[in-house]
């Protein structure tokens, strides 16, 4: 006979459990937080269904082709995301992610950030969207796709109904990659300003991750959970260290912000096995201008509540709250995660690589197909090469395939004529600098190979910017958008410029 706390252990499973096939047997998320008495008042999710029931819209993508949208929706109610759908929708050219449907039914959908206290860098000041494609993973071993938050990308609703406001009682959780932070302001999803601008202290409350130590930090060097409540990344009571809030380690993470009237707790687990952790539940914070806060009640996810946009992560699901939740409603939620087996997948295809090996990228636009990538100096470019041509030149055009510098289910391209020196993008030109042995250069060094776009051999997709491909403008390198604010992001032959048949190198 069982007994009672692994009889209720065990109902908790199976009410929020996942079946093998990834469709939810019960109760979503959502369900369980209704059931806990603080409904969700937004849930946003590029992966899965959040309500057992829910069979309508995740997102939106738009294809680069021709503009033309379309909506993805979970393969049945409460499942996981068609990734089929977009696959077959975005094949031979680029997709953005356009809008993230609120499941809730308020309508609080998020779409294109506009400018605010920062100003963003696509047209008229607003944010950059993300791609489709950049952040694959599955779920009980069916293929979905994440929002991956490159510097400058952002998402937001100034109007988003039943949020709460001023110091009403609310609770949120999102499950991010654990391994793509930075120290920028501010990787968020929850609770901002409506006006797009600082309002001041205790205007926001939404969750933090990343390494940035402007304000508080919790244990170890970092990325931490912490509350962007404005003007203050709070890990604990003060502005200051709270040892008990730990540097994330976990590749898939659920992170955790509750607060209510002078309450408030941070809280964080592994997305892919385990329960949560508390790492901070008390008071709010000592710092003038936060008890009581004064929320306004707008959405963000992936800036700062004033567009600050310089930061990057990964989201794959988030939910707001009206309420307070309960620690027990959340180890449901939890569990309602754990059962649905987030798992990394490929991020490559088109011509198979070998590391350790020499190749060089041949051109494959009708101009163009004498040319290889190549680099002067420090430049970049593509020349003309032949089995005739000099040493020297075809050292230049030479390279040699490594284990990705910033993410190893990638590449990177080390000179072959200059050891130690690899292709990295910076201000999104293309160079040959010597590896510094930092994190920003591993991850601008970092490159993702694609079927081609036109067909022919590779497209290499940026790994920090997968909305970028290595692309020939001009006879320069650069790594582009298939249409944007820069010159070298034209649109015609786009498909052509960033497809390179993968050849033996030169040398």
């Amino acid at each position: 006979m069982l007994s009672q706390q692994r009889l209720s252990r065990t109902c908790a499973l199976a009410l929020c459990g996942l079946l093998s096939t990834g469709l939810l047997v019960a109760a979503g998320p959502c369900d369980l937080y209704s059931s806990g008495g603080t409904p969700c008042i937004a849930a946003h999710s590029t992966t899965r269904a959040l309500y057992s029931a829910y069979s309508g819209s995740l997102y939106q993508v738009r294809r680069g082709s021709d503009n033309a949208t379309t909506t993805i929706a979970p393969l049945s109610a409460g499942g996981v995301a068609n990734a089929a759908a977009q696959d077959t929708f975005c094949a031979s050219t680029t997709c953005l992610i356009t809008i993230i449907y609120d499941q809730s039914g308020r309508g609080n959908h998020l779409t294109q950030a506009p400018p605010g206290g920062f100003s963003g860098p696509e047209s008229n000041g607003y944010d950059n969207l993300a791609s489709a494609t950049g952040a694959p993973v599955t779920l009980n071993g069916q293929k979905a796709y994440g929002v991956f938050v490159s510097p400058g990308t952002g998402y937001r609703n100034n109007a988003a109904s039943g949020t709460a406001t001023g110091d009403a009682a609310e609770g949120m959780y999102a499950v991010f990659d654990g391994t793509h932070y930075n120290g920028g302001c501010c990787f968020d999803y929850g609770n901002a300003e409506t006006s797009s601008l600082d309002t001041g202290n205790g205007h926001m409350e939404a969750i933090y991750f990343g390494t940035s130590t402007g304000w508080g930090t919790g244990s170890g060097s970092g990325p931490w959970i912490m509350a962007d409540l404005e003007n203050g990344l709070f890990s604990g009571s003060s502005s200051g260290n709270n040892a008990g809030d730990p540097t994330i380690t976990s590749r898939f993470v659920t992170a955790v912000i509750k607060g209510g009237p002078n309450l408030w707790a941070i809280r964080g687990g592994n997305a892919a096995s385990g329960s949560l952790s508390t790492y901070y539940s008390g008071a709010r914070p000592s710092a003038s201008g936060y008890n009581p806060m004064k929320k306004e009640g707008a959405i963000i996810l992936g800036i700062g509540g004033d567009n600050s946009v310089s930061a990057q992560g990964t989201f794959y699901e988030g939910v707001m709250t009206s309420g307070y939740p309960s620690d027990s409603t959340e180890a449901s939620v939890q569990a309602n995660i754990v059962a649905a087996k987030y798992a990394t997948t490929s991020l490559t295809s088109g011509t198979a690589l070998t590391v350790g090996s020499s190749i060089s990228l041949q051109a494959t636009t009708a101009c163009c197909t004498t040319r290889y990538v190549a680099h002067t100096g420090t430049t970049v470019n593509t020349q003309v090469v032949s089995s005739s041509s000099d040493t020297t030149l075809k050292q230049q055009a030479s390279w040699t395939v490594r284990a990705g510098l910033g993410n190893s289910a990638c590449f990177s391209f080390e000179s072959k004529d200059t050891a130690g020196s690899y292709i990295r993008h910076n201000n999104f030109v293309l160079l040959v600098n010597a590896n510094d042995g930092s994190k920003q250069f591993h991850e601008d060094a970092t490159f993702c190979p694609q079927s081609g776009l036109n067909g022919k051999g590779s497209s290499l997709r940026s790994w920090n910017y997968p909305t970028r491909y290595i692309r020939h403008y001009s006879n320069v390198g650069y790594i582009a958008s298939n249409g944007g604010v820069h010159t070298f992001d034209a649109t015609s032959t786009y498909n052509d410029d960033v497809s390179w048949v993968v050849t033996t190198g030169f040398a």
